[in-house]
């Protein structure tokens, strides 16, 4: 087809898979956009609104004192840009007013709109020939507010984009294109184009681009990406490849069983998808508080307003208590409570080495109750080590010698971490004549006239060998590990223990948690008597092993229903439940897919940050709470002296200038007690 379109004079494109990837970066630009013309209008207007307050110098024709009009007229006209583009406060937060379900939009539209709308009237009265009003400009107030909370909205929107950039590296490991056999010619054409049935060529070192069954040829297939476990798998015919798994050395024919789209990849990815599109947003305590809080204000105000009106019939002394109680409720400091912590918080995190991406991962971190953790490169180093060199008859150095000079030609990982232990322990390694790899099996070499076999128990019982043994070795295979046994001329004398050894912090990390009342369970593809030697070495009680990739986000959802759940992973396989889980935490040495996925990322990756993460989240939601706390600590005090309380009983009347400072200093207070988490210690 594409031959015959290309002599019509066309140019045939590959199928490519269209994907919306490009709205949350055009999103995110937007808001960075848009908060930078607020802060390029809102820096000009706090020096010009506060500048003489503290004896700082103004161009003479703005000065208050030479050109009040202009002065008030300057602050409107830079004013006007920042709330344009923070119009979406307005319009979600009057909807949900009128809708009676205000929440901290409504207390930021109507505080805003009641300290512009009263300067645009101290403004009017200032034309008018009125200089007492320059003290009722509160400009600043309404731009200030609008800016610091649209940075804390656009720093939240990036760090939730993350999972695109997750799912778009996914993407790139499957290939796009395959060679594929038709009759007796060889088509190279894209992935998409591949139809269920076809027979697709793997050549050796190539990643493989279908999920399929081997129909020919042999080969050891790394699928560490998708399953996460460091040892490749044995491929013959008849057994299962998937789609971005790594061939080593053979060469195969795989036919296709699954369509480009519904590989194990493919799944993977559209889980992360759901689970992203799913994950539950996290109901701020200050909008909780605004639910109540913006009636009972906004009550207050229209009493007041009335009862003033009724008792002294003055509108603009009505007016000035109405504004009054508007702007002290103004939620500057109630904006400020939440991103202050967090943004102290993340930085000291940093510190420890935890990164945390979102201010919505610190706060849901303190509710964990179960800790779910992968097993390979997360309670273990993710790399196969020698544990046991055991000998039947020979010198254990001179079987070492001779089985580490023969692997030293293979690229399999269990003969890399023969020949790292040898080298280790000083041992001179020679070169080996007639070399050969037997995939499945292991590896047959000639040194210093001794004929060398090296492999997998199914190589032995084909040898015959397997009786020239005792079954020790059937207790190294209990607790984990992989015994590779060596034969020499023909004589079995002995085997060498391999297996991923176990972090040296995974233990305390686990106790930890535990003492912590955090139940710890694990997950892992692994088979069942390796997870279960790990788990009872490090002290786990619950174990699923033999997960798929693609079920590990339904196994974390098990664990959801009943508690608050974090998953503790580094692999590929891992990002579905990372993004599933209440918190995700990826560790640092781990895929780039996981890291993008994760809620948070351990830069050491030493599981004793899992426990410094929640700890360090623990005491940021108790200095939230007395943010808030103190944020409303002045409102609550300051309403009923803005209503005229002291006014009837003879005492003063709350100016809205007085009631502006009272929230600076609320705005105050809250940001010192955020400041002191930069000394918190774990």
């Amino acid at each position: 087809m594409k031959q015959i379109i290309t002599k019509a004079g066309y140019t045939p494109l590959d199928i490519e898979k269209v994907r919306d990837i490009n709205k949350t970066e055009l999103e995110e630009k937007k808001m960075w956009r848009e908060m930078k013309i607020a802060a390029v209008f809102t820096v000009p207007l706090l020096y010009l609104a506060m500048g003489p307050m503290i004896g700082l110098p103004l161009p003479e024709f703005i000065s208050p004192d030479s050109n009040l009009s202009l002065f008030a007229l300057v602050q409107l006209i830079l004013t006007l840009p920042v709330m344009y583009v923070g119009k979406h406060f307005y319009t979600k937060g009057f909807k949900a007013l009128f809708k009676r379900l205000p929440n901290m939009d409504s207390l930021i539209a109507i505080g805003t709109s009641a300290a512009v709308l009263y300067s645009m009237y101290a403004t009017a009265m200032i034309f008018s020939g009125d200089k007492h009003f320059m003290h009722s400009l509160y400009f600043e107030s309404a731009a200030t507010i609008i800016t610091l909370i649209k940075l804390g909205k656009t720093l939240e929107h990036r760090s939730k984009g993350k999972t695109t950039a997750a799912i778009e590296k996914l993407i790139k490991l499957q290939p796009k294109r395959a060679l594929v056999q038709h009759g007796e010619e060889l088509i190279e054409m894209a992935v998409e184009e591949i139809e269920i049935g076809d027979v697709v060529i793997i050549k050796p070192g190539s990643a493989i681009p279908v999920d399929g069954v081997v129909i020919e040829g042999e080969s050891s297939v790394d699928e560490s990406m998708l399953t996460g476990e460091s040892l490749p798998v044995d491929k013959q015919d008849g057994s299962k490849v998937v789609a971005a798994s790594m061939n080593k050395h053979g060469h195969m024919k795989v036919k296709v069983t699954s369509a480009h789209d519904q590989t194990v990849l493919s799944n993977i990815i559209h889980l992360v998808e759901d689970a992203q599109g799913k994950k539950a947003p996290i109901a701020r305590l200050a909008d909780i508080i605004s639910g109540y809080f913006v009636p009972v204000v906004i009550s207050i105000a229209i009493i007041a307003f009335i009862g003033w009106m009724i008792g002294t019939g003055d509108l603009e002394f009505s007016l000035r208590i109405f504004i009054a109680i508007l702007v002290i409720a103004c939620p500057c400091a109630l904006g400020l409570a939440t991103p202050t912590a967090i943004m102290v918080s993340t930085g000291r995190s940093a510190e420890y080495g935890v990164l945390i991406k979102s201010g919505e991962a610190l706060e849901q971190a303190h509710k964990i109750e179960t800790v779910v953790l992968d097993k390979t490169g997360t309670i273990t180093e993710g790399k196969m080590t020698v544990t046991d060199v055991v000998s039947n008859g020979m010198d254990k150095d001179k079987l070492l010698y001779l089985v580490a000079s023969a692997e030293q030609g293979s690229e399999h990982p269990i003969a890399a971490a023969i020949v790292n232990y040898a080298k280790e322990k000083l041992v001179q390694l020679k070169s080996v004549e007639n070399f050969k790899a037997l995939p499945g099996y292991g590896l047959e070499a000639n040194l210093d006239g001794q004929a060398i076999k090296v492999g997998n128990e199914r190589m032995m019982k084909d040898l015959g060998v397997m009786d020239q043994l005792s079954h020790e070795w059937e207790q190294y295979a209990q607790e984990g590990k992989t015994p590779i046994f060596v034969v020499i001329n023909n004589q079995l004398v002995g085997f060498i223990a391999v297996g991923d050894t176990l972090k040296e912090t995974s233990k305390s990390a686990i106790l930890a948690l535990k003492e912590m009342g955090i139940k710890v369970a694990m997950i892992t593809g692994d088979n069942k008597t390796t997870a279960k030697a790990i788990a009872r070495e490090v002290g786990i009680d619950e174990v699923r092993a033999e997960v798929l990739p693609e079920d590990k986000s339904e196994a974390v959802k098990t664990f959801q229903k009943n508690s608050i759940t974090a998953m503790v992973g580094d692999g590929i396989n891992d990002a579905p439940a990372l993004v599933q889980a209440d918190v995700g935490i990826a560790i640092g040495s781990g895929t780039d897919v996981a890291i993008e996925a994760a809620d948070v990322v351990l830069i050491k990756n030493d599981l004793n940050d899992v426990v410094t993460a929640i700890k360090l989240s623990r005491k940021t939601i108790r200095n939230i709470k007395q943010n808030l706390f103190w944020a409303f600590f002045y409102n609550i005090i300051g309403i009923p002296v803005a209503a005229g309380l002291l006014y009837l009983l003879g005492g003063p009347l709350l100016n809205p200038m007085i009631a502006a400072a009272a929230m600076s200093l609320s705005s105050v207070s809250v940001v010192s007690n955020a400041l002191r988490l930069r000394n918190m210690k774990i």
